[in-house]
C-alpha cells in the first residue's frame, strides 16, 4: 500500500534544496535574496523622489518576474542575550556586572509582556522550464545522472545571471543584498511552515547584509 503525504505536503512545491538553489516539483528554479530595507522617511523629499524613481526604473528594467516578501515574526533576542550575558562575565567590576543583569532582566521582561516584531525582505527570482512529456522527477526520469546534473547547472546558470541583475540593480540604488544558501533557504522555509516556531530559529545571514 503506497505511502499517503500528509495534507501539508501536498501544498508544499518544493522538491528540494541544492547549491543555493530552491527546486520546485515541476523543475522549477527558485533564487531567494536577502534585501536590507530602506527608511525612506528618514530621507529628504528630494532623495525619496530619487529612490521611487530609481526603483521604478529597475523594475522597468527586467524582462522577468520577481516576487517581494515582507516577512514579519516576533524579534528572537536569545543569542543577543547570551551575548550580553558572557560580556558580564568578563567584567570585574560590581557596578557594571549588577547593570548588565538589570539590562538582561528588563529585556527579558519587555519581550514576555510586548510582541516586537522584526521585519525582513526577501525578492524571489524564478527560472521555470518547459516541461517535456515522457519526463518526470527533476528534469525527466529518463536521463541519467550525469544528464540530469547537466541540466541543472545549465538552468541554475541562467538563474544566477537573473540574481546579477537583481543584485546589481538594487546595489545601484544604495540597496544591499545577499542570496541565501542552501543551509538559509532551508531554516527560511522551515520558518514560513512553522510559524508557531519561529522565534526560535533565526538566520544568520542577516548579520552579512550589515556588513556588505
Amino acid at each position: 500500500m503506497a505511502k499517503e503525504s500528509s495534507p501539508t505536503q501536498q501544498f508544499v512545491e518544493i522538491d528540494t534544496f541544492r547549491d543555493g538553489t530552491v527546486i520546485l516539483k515541476n523543475g522549477g528554479l527558485r533564487a531567494i535574496v536577502m534585501v536590507q530595507g530602506i527608511n525612506v522617511y528618514l530621507k529628504t523629499e528630494t532623495e525619496q523622489n530619487a529612490i521611487v524613481g530609481a526603483f521604478q526604473d529597475f523594475l522597468n528594467g527586467l524582462d522577468f518576474p520577481i516576487e517581494i516578501v515582507i516577512h514579519s515574526r516576533k524579534l528572537n533576542i536569545v543569542k543577543y542575550l547570551d551575548l550580553v550575558s558572557a560580556q558580564k562575565e568578563k567584567e570585574t567590576g560590581d557596578l557594571l556586572r549588577t547593570q548588565i543583569e538589570e539590562y538582561i532582566a528588563f529585556m527579558r521582561d519587555l519581550v514576555s509582556t510586548s510582541t516586537i516584531m522584526s521585519k525582513r525582505f526577501y525578492v524571489t527570482v524564478p527560472y521555470d522550464v518547459i516541461s517535456v512529456s515522457g519526463g518526470g522527477g527533476l528534469f525527466g526520469k529518463s536521463k541519467s545522472k550525469e544528464e540530469l546534473s547537466q541540466d541543472f547547472e545549465t538552468k541554475k546558470y541562467q538563474l544566477d545571471q537573473r540574481v546579477d541583475i537583481i543584485a546589481g540593480g538594487l546595489s545601484r540604488m544604495g540597496v544591499n543584498a545577499v542570496r541565501l544558501g542552501t543551509e538559509e533557504l532551508v531554516e527560511l522555509f522551515y520558518n514560513f511552515y512553522n510559524p508557531q516556531e519561529t522565534e526560535k530559529v533565526d538566520i544568520d545571514i542577516a548579520k552579512r547584509l550589515s556588513l556588505s
